[in-house]
């Protein structure tokens, strides 16, 4: 098979592999689509925690939606035609002797495992989230599924609840997202900080009660004319350090400034000169896949109620083929919401 590899140098390129072993438990699945992430960005810079350069080259991608083609022995949960999201593959020394996995999913094929073939509680994580998807859902366009559930899930740690006032500094895909969830689930005091004038149009028509430029004006003078007494939220859809120092005089005295994604330093200094008295700062770099499968049915709900489309999401589509100039498109910010690999 082919997969999308990412050099020690940060070069990429498609590289010819074998396809990944399953075991009795797992299936094999054929790649329909992958989602292109932010996270995918950090692993291009070689910035992602968890990453040293020692597991360079590595496969890259982990928002992908495939076709189940093979399955294990003990296997109940998937059927061959089934369309499944989050395959994985997975690092093989035999297989893929010097080659390391960023989840893999940017290759032709990819394993799901099945939670119903361990004892209860035993299976890997990320089988509680390799979901079985309903046929009335374009299976490309499905990709987008991961990063509502994530956001979803991640609404739900948070505890943002109805009457909460909330900044959310970023209206790419992952903040914009936030911002519908958030309406979605009865928050309404949402104020969206950008410096792209279009994305902070497209979020003010998906939810957020007010809209700000950071680039044109003093950000804390209009939040505060705004809510006097501070937000009780601001919450850092880009990741990165910065938004937490920018938080502290945006929050009510005990407000929280919430962290979302894995930033590319694993340190922070916190100048909490402007801030209130009492404050927290909470981060959430690795949703747990059992709390993303725990949101898929609520995303579908509002999917098939049609309080969430799907493809207001998506911006742009690629061949497998071009993936290399796709992701410089992204790393070049040219990708105003998600970019999807098809296959």
């Amino acid at each position: 098979m082919k997969t999308f590899v990412v050099n020690k140098d940060g070069s990429t390129e498609i590289r010819e592999i074998p396809k990944p072993r399953y075991s009795s438990k797992q299936a094999l699945v054929k790649t329909i689509a992958c989602g292109m992430c932010g996270t995918d960005v950090k692993l291009l810079h070689r910035t992602f925690k968890g990453f040293p350069e020692s597991v360079y080259p590595i496969m890259l991608g982990h928002e992908g939606v495939g076709e189940v083609v093979e399955v294990g022995s003990e296997v109940t949960t998937f059927k061959v035609g089934d369309k499944v999201i989050l395959p994985f593959v997975d690092p093989d020394p035999e297989l893929y002797p010097g080659l390391g996995s960023g989840w893999g999913a940017l290759s032709e094929y990819a394993v799901v495992c099945d939670p119903a073939a361990w004892p209860e509680g035993e299976a890997p994580g990320c089988a509680y989230a390799q979901t079985v998807l309903s046929d009335d859902l374009d299976p490309v366009d499905a990709v987008m599924l991961v990063t509502f559930r994530e956001v979803l899930s991640n609404i739900r740690y948070f505890g943002i609840k109805p009457g909460d006032s909330i900044v959310v500094f970023g209206c790419g895909p992952v903040g914009s997202t936030f911002i519908k969830f958030l309406n979605l689930c009865g928050v309404e005091d949402v104020v969206a900080v950008d410096i792209v004038d279009e994305k902070l149009q497209y979020v003010k028509a998906n939810g957020a009660k007010h809209i700000i430029n950071s680039k044109n004006v003093d950000l804390t003078a209009e939040i505060r004319k705004l809510y006097p007494d501070g937000v009780d939220y601001v919450l850092d859809a880009i990741g990165a350090p910065f938004v937490v120092n920018a938080a502290m005089p945006l929050i009510k005295d005990r407000g929280w400034v919430l962290c979302y994604g894995v930033p590319e330093k694993e340190e922070i200094t916190i100048d909490f000169s402007k801030a209130d008295y009492n404050w927290r700062v909470v981060y959430q770099q690795m949703p747990r896949k059992e709390e993303e499968g725990a949101a898929h049915q609520q995303v579908m709900d509002w999917i098939h109620e049609g309080k969430l489309v799907v493809k207001d999401f998506i911006s742009d589509y690629f061949k497998f083929e071009d993936s290399v100039e796709a992701y410089n498109k992204l790393l070049n910010r040219e990708i105003t919401q998600k970019g999807i690999i098809v296959f």
